[in-house]
């Protein structure tokens, strides 16, 4: 991978991003079960991920705006304290109430954090080849961070100065070049507003992201609640399959140009469903969580690398690149519940169903969003723009035309001109083939030469176009 500074801030951007997101959801988790009780917690994770999803598509606008303004960095720089007020709460909460409300506000802000580092990546990453390892990359350190802060056991204010200074690095590294930044505004400019299959394939990726969200979800609960005792998908060492899995992920995607990417997800995919079903018909737990922890850092990958190559395409890329997150944390909060509730029930018949369902709908997404379709390889590309061309240009007979005609011969000279460029017979021959003495084929050789700029038969033959 060709890193360049822009690049590097922006995979740091994202890794930073990734750990400041999944390091307060942790905490805001915590907490809300000491204060509130378990029960409570799946509600209040729905009102923060809810409150992320509106940063994430309130970054364009608020881009937007902050650019007609002449104040491009305006908002990400006001997400800074808003995201550590909030921050401030979750470390040392005084209530429920409070911890929500101000747990939401700093989702918020993270929100538009997030916005603004996926902006910054797909701008950075544009036409690069290696763009899904980067994505990888940044979600694989993002983990180990998370790890590493809750390996140490860090709480309280230590954490939130490690939070508070991560979205404030995030704020100065998310930096996107003027140029790109001006053709971010959510307006839409009918000269590169996005072609009408563009527009379909971005809405069929939203819908493929929910879809396999709540199936990753469902996994997920499958798993917990398959312990008597709950406790399998809270453990801290399974996180580092996230990273694994994120990191091999992007390398994977990578291969010919991302252009097994959608089939390798969909393969992924497949597996989750098979571990859905096994663990429900009695299979070791253990095996349904390595999967949904390698298969959730492919769909992470998956997610971002989709959305960001997508983003430079569409007219707003600010609001496309940040999507993928967005459509996921809306699946996050507006299902869980549901799928929560359908694992309790203890219904091994209905889950089944519910999870080939969920497979037969993410099948034909991939197939509505062209993911089954394999792109050109670059090779093929510059065959296919080579095969063009040669079907574009003019014929010789076409060539001759127009050299005919700019140069003003007529049409006893173009008989002449035919004959002495066709070979090298003699001018005595060219005369007696055309009817007319030697003469007079010397002379209109003679007006060729000057109409045409040549002194000799070997620079006129040279001139005209040849068969």
């Amino acid at each position: 991978m060709n890193l360049s500074r822009p690049k590097i801030n922006a995979l740091l951007a994202l890794a930073l991003f990734t750990f400041a997101f999944l390091a307060a959801e942790f905490r805001f988790d915590v907490n809300v079960g000491l204060l509130a009780g378990a029960e409570r917690v799946v509600l209040a994770q729905g009102f923060i991920l809810g409150a992320s999803v509106l940063g994430f598509i309130g970054y364009a606008p608020l881009l937007g705006l902050a650019q007609r303004k002449g104040r491009p960095r305006a908002v990400v720089s006001a997400a800074v304290p808003i995201a550590i007020l909030g921050l401030t709460q979750i470390q040392s909460p005084t209530s429920p109430l409070a911890l929500e409300i101000l747990g939401c506000l700093a989702f918020l802000g993270l929100g538009l954090l997030g916005g603004a580092a996926h902006h910054a990546f797909a701008t950075t990453f544009q036409d690069d080849p290696k763009l899904a390892t980067g994505a990888g990359a940044a979600y694989a350190a993002g983990i180990l961070m998370q790890f590493a802060i809750n390996l140490l056991n860090c709480g309280g204010i230590a954490e939130l100065i490690v939070l508070g200074t991560a979205t404030i690095v995030i704020s100065a590294l998310s930096v996107v070049p003027q140029k790109a930044a001006e053709s971010s505004s959510p307006v839409i400019n009918p000269l590169v507003e996005p072609s009408h299959a563009l527009a379909k394939q971005a809405c069929w990726s939203i819908a493929l992201v929910m879809i396999l969200a709540c199936l990753f979800s469902t996994l997920d609960n499958v798993v917990t609640f398959s312990n008597a005792h709950g406790t399998i998908a809270v453990q801290t060492w399974p996180r580092l399959f996230l990273a694994a899995s994120g990191l091999a992920a992007g390398l994977i995607f990578d291969l010919a140009e991302r252009r097994y990417m959608g089939l390798v997800m969909f393969g992924v995919t497949v597996l989750s469903t098979i571990s859905i079903l096994a663990v429900e018909a009695g299979a070791n737990p253990n095996l349904g969580l390595i999967v949904f922890y390698l298969s959730s850092g492919f769909f992470v990958t998956f997610f971002t690398a989709t959305f960001t190559q997508l983003a430079p395409r569409m007219h707003a890329p600010a609001f496309w690149a940040g999507m993928g997150r967005a459509a996921n944390n809306v699946c996050a909060f507006t299902t869980s519940g549901v799928s929560l509730a359908l694992v309790t029930s203890g219904n091994v018949a209905l889950i089944m169903i519910g999870a080939l369902v969920l497979l037969v709908a993410a099948c034909a997404a991939f197939v509505a969003a062209g993911l089954f379709r394999l792109p050109q390889t670059e090779q093929e590309r510059e065959h296919q723009q080579l095969a063009e061309e040669a079907l574009a240009a003019p014929s010789i007979e076409e060539q001759r035309q127009v050299f005919i005609t700019d140069h003003a011969l007529t049409p006893r000279e173009v008989d002449v001109l035919v004959a002495v460029t066709q070979d090298e017979r003699p001018l005595k021959q060219v005369a007696e083939e055309l009817g007319i003495s030697m003469r007079m084929v010397q002379r209109h050789l003679s007006s060729i030469y000057q109409k045409t700029g040549t002194q000799t038969r070997a620079g006129l033959t040279k001139a005209f176009p040849s068969a």
